[in-house]
């Protein structure tokens, strides 16, 4: 690997984790402030969350346009697979933790 290519990837790489860790705190900082009411809310975290996703396809998957196709494509089904994956698992076990702690509705017995 020549410097120059060298310099380049390491400022990707710092560039990608600089994205991230902003795309991570942004989120954070907007449910700890409180500033936003709750639907605003979920939509910068969703789309900083998406935004995250191309970060990461970017800069640490390095796919970039110019790759070769069936690699791309490859990769990009891997991540969508992935993130559907984690995303339903969660939300399968947020939706069966809300039900459990529900308390069970109440009846008027005579």
């Amino acid at each position: 690997m020549t410097p120059d290519a060298e310099k380049r990837s390491r400022r990707n790489l710092l560039t990608g984790f600089g994205l991230a860790a902003v795309l991570t705190i942004i989120p954070f900082a907007v449910v700890v402030s409180g500033l936003l009411p709750s639907p605003a809310a979920y939509a910068v975290i969703a789309l900083s969350a998406l935004i995250q996703v191309l970060v990461h396809l970017r800069y640490f998957f390095r796919l970039e346009r110019m790759a070769a196709a069936r690699e791309s494509i490859a990769v990009l089904a891997f991540a969508t697979v992935l993130i559907l994956i984690m995303t339903g698992g969660s939300l399968w076990i947020m939706f069966d933790l809300h039900h459990r702690m529900m308390p069970p509705p109440m009846t008027d017995l005579p």
